[in-house]
């Protein structure tokens, strides 16, 4: 816990001031970071920006291994959702303010979960609790009357493609609008996962499952920090040896000349800048537009890894 807070104001501090100098005429700033809730898995942050704007946000911190995380967040967002934490467990924020591949600014704070049983849980908690309870299969509708001014309604989650190790998902929102959505899911070992994704998209990928396996996923769709509505699907992976890697090709081909009539095309992949723990990678878009982009490679433990990004975008910070 002692190296990250330490490690991050040296390398970061320096390089804020210089690029907001030289390249960004606006000064944009950070508001503080703020803990709107907290239960025994997870967090909810939020912040402001009281002066200019930011392309995007990333959060960083440490799991209870010790294992550096991130979210990428949109940069429309005021409030991030933390899921798969550990009870009574202390945690370091990190939140840094993105203007294209910069970090232009940088707030932190410390976060303890609460514990596993309600009745020792301090009382600001309990406000935690309600959302943890929307979790629950007979809950969702009670919130979605009492919090949203406008009434917002996510369509069915219906299964886009499925192989061995990935799934495609999408929804449709038939009335009202979300500020952003959370997938959350259990992997093969039981850990819970959460994909963040902007409140444009209609679709995602989830990477990284293992194949013939039962996969429930649950997206929320958020308006702030609130989550208004919910949708869930079951799902089984594919075995190996049907889905050859071969057979996605005729796939695309099918989708490129039925549903995008004008032609998309991505330029070059290149590296902006390199540390011992993160890698920034940008990219052009010559022709055309892509509703999102998707990062995938694998760590250093040869799992594999994804990062969701919007359409806007045209670089990544992978820590």
């Amino acid at each position: 816990e002692e190296p990250l807070p330490s490690e991050e104001p040296q390398q970061e501090k320096p390089k804020t001031e210089s690029t907001a100098s030289e390249a960004l005429p606006a000064r944009a700033v950070l508001g503080e970071l703020r803990v709107s809730s907290v239960t025994p898995d997870s967090v909810q942050l939020h912040w402001s920006v009281p002066e200019g704007h930011f392309d995007s946000f990333m959060l960083q911190y440490r799991d209870a291994q010790g294992q550096p995380q991130a979210l990428p967040v949109d940069g429309g967002s005021r409030s991030v959702t933390v899921p798969g934490l550990s009870p009574s467990q202390r945690y370091r924020f990190h939140l840094y303010g993105l203007r294209g591949r910069k970090k232009i600014d940088h707030v932190s704070t410390e976060v303890v979960t609460a514990t596993d049983k309600p009745e020792e849980a301090p009382s600001p908690s309990e406000e935690a609790q309600t959302e943890a309870a929307q979790t629950e299969d007979n809950q969702p509708e009670q919130p979605q009357t009492e919090v949203p001014l406008v009434r917002v309604v996510l369509g069915e989650l219906k299964v886009f493609s499925v192989t061995p190790d990935s799934v495609q998902l999408q929804w449709s929102v038939p009335e009202g609008s979300f500020d952003s959505f959370m997938l959350q899911y259990r992997d093969a070992q039981g850990q819970p996962q959460a994909l963040p994704i902007d409140g444009g998209s209609r679709s995602v990928t989830v990477l990284g499952l293992s194949p013939s396996q039962r996969y429930r996923f649950h997206l929320y769709g958020l308006q702030g920090r609130k989550r208004t509505d919910r949708v869930s699907t079951d799902i089984v992976t594919a075995k190996k040896e049907e889905l050859p890697l071969t057979s996605e090709e005729p796939k695309t081909e099918d989708i490129s000349s039925d549903a995008l009539p004008a032609r998309a095309v991505l330029g070059e992949l290149k590296v902006s800048s390199v540390t011992p723990s993160s890698v920034q990678l940008q990219w052009s878009v010559p022709e055309g537009s892509f509703d999102s982009f998707m990062l995938q490679y694998r760590d250093a433990q040869g799992q594999p890894q994804a990062l969701p990004i919007d359409g806007g975008s045209r670089s990544v910070t992978v820590p």
